[in-house]
């Protein structure tokens, strides 16, 4: 009764939001490499060795050079420790300059058909590219698809691990068969796949539901021991704000770059929003995007140019990292270049399964209907002798 139940179910939600949750699989793979493609897309926009070979210019004159070529406001100014390559400067989500540390030559605004290309694929797995105010219903659907495919990974392993575990039901549930054709070769596929993907899409999964939903967000600081934070109000990055103070802009730098090559000499990017407040804040980076135990924060106070704060992962409540852990969890990108090929080929187990999952629904419904009988149970597909297996 459990397997009968827990089967209904199971195809309920998968027929319900299989096709947000195909959306989600499908950018998912495509998103998977973001970072790297658009870093190579991108390898030409470099200083020259000769300029590389001078003193960078002060960072007050790179955000000049940037804000003097568009009406827009900066947002955030990003640069390396690799002294050939560029500064960049953010104007909100929807451009980007690159400016050349030591002449503040602008390079370019980067690739941005690629760029456009990842923006459009990030927006619908975020939101179905729903625009404005839509966006939270957008955010709302996606969210309880999550919550669904979070049921389906898991029930799905109740369902597809044998009743009788002899060693020819075990590989007929965790191994491709050949020859299988209709029904069958979809049943092989869908159940055998499920079961090599588990691990991963549960981790992916976990982590989109914790980053969908406030509630939980506070079970996972709850379940480390720490206290929730208190609900903070979205920023604003599609634009800047007032003026900006250069000379203070300068101090500050100055002492963010000098504080970090004593204390993170290893950092490979450093930003900063802007404008400034009383207090600006660098944000330095260690590794390469995807590790949150190789990220900092400095806090400098504008006016006096001193370090006001130095927050780093090691200090932050069990709760808090654990939540910035999730982050990266979910793009596999905590675990390096393998852990992203891995959430890609979870994500397009994923897409297969959705495919598999719709189509043996179908194919019940229409053997129902054409028999003019009711829906079998679940027995009946799961029990198939061998012979009727293999024919499809």
């Amino acid at each position: 009764m459990l397997r009968k139940t827990l089967f209904w179910l199971h195809l309920t939600a998968g027929v319900t939001a299989g096709l947000v949750i195909l959306t989600m699989s499908v950018t998912g793979v495509l998103l998977a490499f973001e970072r790297q493609i658009i870093a190579f897309a991108e390898r030409d926009l470099r200083a020259g060795a000769a300029d590389a070979a001078r003193a960078p210019l002060p960072l007050s004159a790179i955000v000049a050079a940037a804000t003097n070529v568009t009406d827009a406001k900066p947002t955030s100014v990003t640069l390396r420790s690799d002294r050939s390559a560029p500064v960049a400067v953010a104007f909100g989500r929807e451009k980007t300059l690159f400016v050349n540390p030591y002449n503040a030559a602008i390079l370019g605004s980067g690739s941005r058909g690629v760029r456009h290309f990842f923006e459009v694929n990030r927006n619908l797995h975020r939101w179905l590219a729903m625009e404005g105010e839509s966006r939270d219903r957008g955010r709302a659907i996606t969210g309880a698809a999550n919550l669904a495919f979070l049921f389906l990974v898991l029930s799905g392993l109740v369902i597809w691990i044998p009743r009788r575990f002899t060693r020819a039901a075990f590989r007929n549930a965790t191994w491709f068969r050949r020859k299988l054709r209709g029904r069958a070769r979809d049943l092989n596929w869908h159940q055998t796949l499920g079961i090599w993907a588990f691990l991963p899409l549960l981790a992916i999964v976990v982590s989109a539901t914790v980053m969908s939903y406030e509630w939980a967000t506070n079970l996972v600081y709850r379940a480390f021991g720490s206290m929730p934070p208190a609900q903070q109000q979205q920023q604003n990055t599609n634009g800047g704000g007032g003026k900006i103070d250069l000379a203070a802009l300068d101090r500050a730098w100055n002492v963010a770059r000098d504080e970090a090559n004593r204390v993170a000499p290893r950092w490979r990017t450093m930003s900063i929003r802007l404008p400034l407040s009383s207090k600006a804040s660098f944000s330095i980076d260690e590794g390469n995007g995807g590790r949150p135990d190789l990220r900092s924060q400095l806090v400098i106070d504008a006016g006096t140019a001193r370090v006001v704060e130095r927050k780093t992962f090691a200090a932050q409540e069990a709760g808090q990292q654990a939540r910035s852990w999730l982050r990266w969890i979910h793009t596999g990108e905590a675990g390096g270049v393998a852990g992203q090929f891995i959430a890609m080929l979870a994500s397009a187990a994923a897409m297969v399964m959705v495919w598999t999952g719709i189509a043996l629904a179908l194919r019940r419904l229409l053997r129902a209907v054409r028999g003019g009988v009711s829906i079998p149970a679940p027995d009946a597909e799961e029990t198939l002798p061998t012979t009727d297996y293999q024919s499809g």
